[in-house]
């Protein structure tokens, strides 16, 4: 069992909240757009604050502008617990924003690129190491604090890079994306697997006044692609009680937003996104050639080869239409009455007095990566809804309480591992079972 009081990591937290909202100010003032990417002086002050409280540290490097971070703060027992984060972002025009995209407080709110995805969390789990190493206390679990680059574009420079050069052995991993918003918390407990696929059309050039001399070839992508829609709209799941579980809890969790039917068919059916079209180049000509792009999701637990076999099936039909380049995944999820889950969740309902949903995310990342390895992989972080947008924040309350979280999750996990205690008790879904799914990553693709 535990043997460690979280207690005084706690009350640390709370009497230094300012030191949290400080922390993530630094983080958010280093520029690490990505593109291009360049992580290394905000590794470099990282790796700074970790040699400062005598935590060791160590660089997983691939490529030299995006070095990732590993440090080590040992713990009581045998149990192992990661807590994740990416240190670049997505870019910005300083033009657009009314804020600093560099970093500026504005009462309770922290602006910036990155404040809510996600170097806010970055800096409550800074923030928890410190809290631990002041108090003196040991953690009930060994933390390892994984930092990585490249997460934005999913690139091989970053968690790739972490998982082949570094032995990460941990009982259970929490990323710290943000999955709480617009007032509802959650844990992502899933994600979706994916077909990204190339649709490729032929067709007969003519003059644009005599169109029935030819044959469109964008026409033809078009046919194809509603066929595929049409098709998929149709497709039935038999999902097993755990992954029955999941689409319980992210169809509850999502109709506030995007309406009950609207949550049902996110999750219940294959979603089609049309992402890229391209064909002909004078508007008084019959195209000859078109290009579509797909992007496909499933729920975990969905066979994605299955589905890809039935878009094949449906090009088959199309004799004008062939498909070109495929690269496709499976979904990944953990026991939403798992103990990792379950520690997440408890935690983080204490903390926050509301519910936590278990749900799945829309898409996958980093996640999905890590389960793969078999590294039980959970995604939580209290943030806002402004992740990518025009002046992105957080708030100190949601810096303050998210490493609160993050510090009494070693205790909680070790109790929850040592135990298998069930606490999931949900009226919105039926018995679980304890069924672990295989967990393969079938193409590059991790988004």
């Amino acid at each position: 069992m535990a043997t460690s009081d979280t207690a005084p990591v706690v009350t640390y937290l709370r009497e230094h909240r300012e030191e949290v909202s400080d922390l993530a100010l630094t983080l958010v003032g280093h520029d690490t757009q990505n593109p291009p990417g360049d992580t290394r002086d905000v590794v470099s002050w990282v790796e700074s604050f970790f040699s400062d409280l005598g935590i060791e540290t160590a660089r997983v490097v691939s490529d030299p502008t995006k070095p990732n971070l590993v440090a080590t703060l040992p713990g009581a027992t045998d149990r192992t617990l990661v807590l994740q984060g990416h240190l670049d972002t997505v870019p910005f025009d300083a033009d657009e924003w009314s804020s600093d995209p560099l970093g500026e407080r504005v009462g309770d709110r922290i602006y910036g690129r990155g404040a809510t995805d996600m170097k806010g969390a970055v800096a409550s789990m800074l923030a928890v190491a410190k809290a631990y190493v002041e108090t003196d206390t040991v953690p009930a679990a060994t933390l390892v604090f994984a930092f990585v680059s490249d997460e934005e574009v999913a690139g091989e420079a970053g968690l790739p890079t972490l998982l082949d050069q570094y032995s990460l052995d941990a009982d259970a991993c929490v990323i710290g994306e943000t999955t709480c918003e617009n007032g509802r918390h959650s844990v992502t407990v899933a994600d979706k697997g994916s077909i990204w696929l190339t649709l490729q059309a032929a067709g007969k050039s003519a003059h644009g006044s005599r169109p029935m001399l030819g044959t469109n070839a964008i026409r033809s992508l078009c046919n194809a692609v509603d066929d595929i829609e049409a098709t998929l709209s149709e497709m039935s799941f038999d999902f097993g009680p755990v992954v029955q579980a999941i689409v319980d809890e992210s169809v509850a969790y999502y109709e506030p937003v995007f309406g009950t039917e609207e949550s049902h068919e996110l999750f219940e059916l294959p979603s089609v996104n049309l992402g890229v079209v391209s064909g002909g180049d004078r508007v008084n000509v019959v195209p000859d050639v078109a290009e579509a792009h797909l992007d496909i999701r499933l729920t975990a637990g969905v066979d994605t080869e299955q589905v890809l076999d039935t878009v094949r099936a449906v090009v088959a039909g199309h004799d004008d239409v062939e498909i070109g380049d495929v690269s496709w995944s499976l979904g990944t999820y953990e026991d939403p009455d798992g103990p990792l889950v379950n520690a997440v969740a408890d935690v983080a309902s204490e903390v926050t007095g509301m519910r936590v949903y278990r749900r799945s995310a829309t898409g996958g990342g980093d996640a999905k990566r890590l389960r793969n390895t078999g590294i039980p992989t959970v995604e939580f972080g209290l943030g806002t809804d402004t992740v990518h947008a025009v002046d992105e924040f957080t708030t100190e309350d949601a810096l303050v309480d998210n490493a609160e979280v993050y510090a009494r999750l070693p205790d909680e996990l070790v109790t929850h591992l040592d135990t298998g205690t069930a606490t999931f008790d949900s009226t919105d879904v039926g018995i679980l079972s304890t069924i672990i799914p295989p967990k393969t990553e079938l193409s590059d693709d991790s988004r």
